[in-house]
């Protein structure tokens, strides 16, 4: 019987991890091939009428899952309180995070899926330079070294690209521009998360919210209001369709991602994340039905290899820290019992 629970119990974790892995998967594959038809295969020219959009729906689903959860009690979602208090201290944050979007989706528009994962790669290499000026943190020399790599299989990429015939200068520029937004969207997260009592969700809502009025003026001088406007198939179901559905997978990335990273590990997820890639890439590679070369596959995996032992490096730098911060811990305690145990002495 005892054999028998234990097993029960290890498939049960098994397979919470293999669904939730299978959902990251999806959610996040899909969310690229579908962008990029959005981008680029219904002739709308107007990537950030359609980005704006799909922070509409972001903010709709939030608000009325919190309602459903409030009302009826089914399932747990956190409340949507709307405050201009809150809204303008993450304002801040939402500007990194408009130009986040925004930058990934007009790379997107000038690459090609199998070129996305390269282009916008020096996230992690932004990563470590912002860290470091922001926050005045040091990397350790063998991350240092991961990066040096991804720069090197970035710049091959690029080279690469250009050989085939297929290279967008400005989706190559949009591409670092989408890495450094990034790096930078980490690193306000954790200074204004305290504002939404350190919940991911409303700082989900707050962050569309606030961009759903910085895109406008964006849009303007962008000229995407006459574009949207004289769009063929503005009143095409299917079209519409296809937008929300891209914001719903856009806002199921923010739950599939924390689901993967409960259900496993940060190490794991950011494996399985290089993964995905690896397998967008393919799959793109043979959707388009693209012939690269030799050294564009090795630059591929240079970028891959790169972030992945970059990965590798810092948890164990992580697990040196907290092999020190329990050990410093257990020589307190011990110091404690110690003193307690003298006083004890000395009172006998």
């Amino acid at each position: 019987m005892g054999n028998r629970g234990e097993n029960s119990t290890r498939w049960e974790s098994y397979r919470q991890v293999i669904t939730a892995v299978t959902a990251y998967w999806i959610f996040s594959i899909g969310l690229v091939f579908l962008n990029k038809y959005l981008l680029s295969g219904n002739n709308l020219d107007a990537p950030l009428f359609i980005t704006w959009y799909q922070c509409v729906v972001t903010v709709f689903l939030c608000l009325f899952l919190s309602k459903i959860s409030k009302t009826y009690g089914i399932f747990k979602f956190p409340s949507m309180p709307l405050d201009a208090k809150i809204s303008r201290e993450v304002l801040p944050l939402s500007v990194v995070f408009v130009a986040m979007i925004s930058f990934n989706n007009l790379c997107l528009k000038y690459v090609g899926v199998s070129f996305y994962y390269v282009g916008r790669s020096l996230t992690t290499v932004f990563n470590v330079i912002c860290t470091y000026l922001i926050l005045g943190q040091k990397t350790s020399g063998q991350a240092l070294a991961c990066c040096a790599l991804i720069i090197f299989g970035f710049f091959l990429g690029v080279d690469q690209e250009g050989t085939s015939g297929a290279l967008s200068y400005s989706g190559v520029i949009f591409g670092v521009l989408a890495s450094l937004s990034v790096a930078l969207n980490a690193i306000y997260t954790r200074k204004v998360l305290s504002s939404v009592g350190d919940c991911l969700w409303r700082l989900t809502m707050y962050n569309n919210l606030n961009a759903l009025v910085l895109f406008l003026p964006l849009m303007l001088f962008n000229g995407e209001f006459g574009a949207v406007f004289y769009f063929d198939k503005l009143f095409d179901v299917t079209f519409w369709v296809l937008m929300t559905i891209g914001g719903i997978f856009g806002f199921m990335m923010g739950y599939v991602t924390g689901w993967q990273i409960q259900a496993t590990s940060p190490l794991t997820h950011n494996i399985s994340g290089t993964a995905k890639a690896a397998a967008q890439t393919v799959m793109a590679v043979a959707w388009y039905s693209e012939v690269k070369t030799l050294l564009w596959w090795t630059s591929n995996f240079v970028v891959l290899f790169g972030s992945a032992m970059y990965t590798y490096v810092q948890k164990r730098v992580m697990d040196q820290k907290n092999v020190g911060t329990s050990t410093a811990s257990q020589e307190k305690e011990d110091r404690v019992k110690l003193l307690g145990r003298d006083e004890q002495e000395e009172s006998v």
